[in-house]
């Protein structure tokens, strides 16, 4: 473990890395689409709204599938990363905070009782679907309809979720809440704890912005780049592991960490010391349900450019997760196009069985 991970190499005996990951493209976009979607272009439903389609969601006063960004910006591609794709919208993830104001206009309007707004909610309801059925093929609108029904019930139940006054200080601590610099990732990292606990299936955390340096690429230089941001992740991202382990709740969850690609070994210029793009061979890691801690599975050759023994396509890690999720990765489908489509492929894709 790097000496920019601290914190996190404290927990290695829980995390399985995955040193010979590789993919297709080592453009941002595309590369953000396979790690998602497992496809290079968009339109296709991400790994979380496989896993809610899969597995439904545990808590109807919630979202299945929540999104929280980094405060500099979301990704390249936006709302792409967490699209539903061709499956209805229901499924997409839905955007959250980890700030005083998690979740905006919650709150009921001025002047209004629980009461008149569920009467509303009722004539509202009753009209939308007077509209929906001419249109019973518009998932757009279903889900539309469906998130009156959510928020409302999230008015009553999200404050609870994400109040954190209820946490200790030593908790609190842990995350780096009580520190400046991992306030931002600590609160988004105990969060995502608090939403499991309440079984919200799939909760993913952005580290880094829209480009360049407010992410982790590093074109410029790396030992900046990468102090920064992992200085900014190292102890919220421990925090989580340890919460998680102590809590009991790592058994059943998965936590996984990783980038679209990783960086070439060769500086990008004559006299740089930035690194440019490197989808051929790159590390990503993954702890507690069912995982193997404490495991290295691949290599890379002697340079770390190019995955060479025990090469695992991000599909390979999608078929991962799905199978400790419960789900058969070759036999969870969706019709589409005259397809029975899969995350992993209409040709599938094994787990990664070093792992389990």
């Amino acid at each position: 473990m790097s000496d920019l991970f601290p914190n996190v190499g404290t927990c290695v005996d829980d995390i399985a890395f995955l040193h010979s990951m590789y993919a297709e493209s080592p453009i941002h976009g595309s590369g953000l689409m396979m790690m998602n979607s497992g496809r290079l272009l968009s339109g296709s439903p991400c790994l979380g709204s496989w896993v809610t389609y899969g597995l439904g969601s545990e808590n109807e006063n919630l979202p299945g599938f929540v999104v929280m960004l980094d405060h500099s910006g979301g990704p390249i591609n936006g709302p792409k990363n967490w699209s539903s794709g061709y499956m209805p919208a229901a499924y997409q993830g839905v955007q959250i905070r980890a700030d005083k104001t998690p979740i905006h206009d919650l709150a009921l309007p001025e002047g209004t009782t629980r009461a008149q707004q569920r009467d509303l909610l009722d004539r509202l309801k009753e009209k939308n679907e007077q509209h929906l059925s001419a249109r019973a093929d518009n998932s757009e609108l279903m889900a539309r309809i469906a998130s009156y029904e959510l928020a409302f019930k999230m008015q009553e139940h999200a404050p609870e979720a994400v109040d954190f006054s209820k946490e200790t200080a030593e908790t609190k601590a842990l995350y780096g809440i009580d520190e400046k610099r991992t306030e931002d990732f600590g609160r988004k990292c105990l969060l995502a704890r608090r939403l499991v606990e309440r079984g919200v299936r799939f909760v993913q955390i952005y580290s880094g912005g829209n480009h360049n340096d407010h992410n982790w690429d590093a074109h410029g230089d790396l030992v900046k780049n990468h102090s920064l941001h992992a200085g900014n992740t190292d102890k919220p991202i421990a925090g989580l592991l340890k919460d998680l382990k102590r809590r009991g709740l790592l058994d059943s969850t998965i936590v996984i960490w990783s980038g679209e690609f990783g960086r070439q070994p060769t500086a990008e210029y004559a006299q740089g010391t930035g690194r440019d793009h490197n989808a051929y061979g790159f590390t990503s890691w993954m702890a507690g349900g069912g995982i193997k801690g404490g495991t290295s599975v691949g290599t890379t050759d002697e340079l770390g450019n190019f995955a060479v023994d025990d090469r695992f396509h991000v599909k390979n890690l999608h078929a991962t997760v799905l199978q400790q999720m419960g789900l058969d990765p070759n036999k969870l489908t969706y019709f589409y196009g005259g397809l029975d489509q899969k995350l992993v492929g209409v040709e599938g894709a094994e787990p990664i069985k070093q792992l389990i």
